[in-house]
């Protein structure tokens, strides 16, 4: 069952930031020959007044095919002709789609929550060696090495990432205090607190709940950062990393993991959704990279042919920029197939 949902998930996503690309096309006045739901062959197909309407077959993509994309077909409301801020307009609406809808799943999720740990410490432990030389309790851990920490959770996610000491700013008396080089390590407590801190909580009223889902969003892309940063300086490998299939495989883990500890279909089903809305971040936020046939990619040429434009006084041929994309799209669809292999292997393992 979470291995469907998981399909479906992922089909959703790929809607979703299509849409967004869509329904900014439409309002843009520019013409959309196509708007497909999936990649290859046909399943089904509707056509409209001026678009089609497409589901294909592999649930590992889609696209929305404007006039003129690529190159400029001599109609006035072709993508080309348009003028820099629609582009943009355009080609950012996708991820903010997947943004919005990460978003919106959380603050589904935080719909039902009671409390949220917040950043304050109430107490240290007993036993706790670092009380005198630095936090105290009522103190507000601001940032760890210049990160903002929002709730207890970013303390011990960026506690772990650091290495035998830490910049650390608290809030005490209304005041920033910082702790230079503060050597706060995780200890083995008598009741289980790691680092000898305890933090306090807030009543999850309206306001609490918008701004810890503000909080939990902005975290997915910082999260989706990290992932990148130690992607680029090897701290990872790409064998670490998972596709379709892989992530697939996770959430039917996860899903099947929380049911059997808490004997609740519907608290996998939302444990499940919280993955998803992180994914759903996750795409809007790779999109967003200054990488050929990506948005992010088409959105970079679109401030290159303003920079050639005001320079030379001429714009930059559209085909020769949709042989780079296309190019791109080659080798994203080749990185795919071989973590897809990678995925199909360690399930096989």
């Amino acid at each position: 069952m979470y291995i469907i949902i998981a399909i479906l998930a992922f089909g959703v996503l790929i809607a979703i930031h299509e849409f967004g690309h869509f329904i900014a096309a439409k309002a843009s006045g520019v013409k959309v020959n196509e708007f497909s739901i999936g990649m290859g062959p046909v399943l089904l197909k509707k056509q409209g007044k001026e678009t089609q309407y497409s589901l294909r077959l592999l649930p590992i993509g889609g696209f929305c095919a404007m006039e003129g994309e690529d190159e400029d077909t001599g109609d006035e409301r072709a993508f080309t002709r348009q003028g820099f801020w629609k582009k943009a307009l355009i080609l950012v609406a996708g991820a903010g789609m997947n943004f919005l809808l990460g978003f919106l799943i959380v603050a589904c999720i935080y719909s039902s929550a009671g409390a949220f740990v917040t950043n304050e410490v109430v107490e240290t432990v007993e036993g706790f060696q670092y009380a005198e030389n630095g936090i105290e309790a009522g103190d507000r851990i601001w940032s760890i090495d210049g990160h903002r920490v929002f709730y207890s959770s970013d303390f011990s996610m960026y506690m772990s990432r650091a290495g035998e000491t830490v910049d650390m700013v608290v809030l005490r008396d209304g005041e920033k205090v910082l702790l230079k080089d503060y050597g706060l390590k995780p200890a083995e407590y008598a009741d289980g607190v790691r680092y000898g801190l305890t933090f306090g909580s807030v009543k999850a009223d309206f306001w609490q709940k918008l701004k810890y889902t503000s909080y939990t969003s902005w975290n997915f892309v910082r999260m989706v950062w990290m992932g990148l940063s130690d992607l680029v300086t090897g701290a990872v490998g790409l064998r670490e990393m998972s596709g379709v299939v892989g992530i697939v495989g996770t959430i039917n883990d996860v899903g099947q993991q929380v049911e059997e500890e808490t004997q609740s279909v519907w608290a996998a089903i939302e444990e499940i959704m919280y993955l998803v809305a992180f994914i759903a971040v996750n795409l809007a936020v790779m999109n967003l990279l200054p990488i050929p046939a990506l948005d992010g990619g088409r959105i970079f040429f679109l401030f290159i042919n303003l920079v050639i434009e005001k320079i030379f006084r001429k714009k930059l041929d559209p085909k020769y920029e949709g042989y780079i994309h296309a190019a791109g799209m080659l080798l994203l669809l080749g990185l795919m197939a071989v973590i897809m292999v990678s995925d199909v292997l360690k399930l096989i393992k």
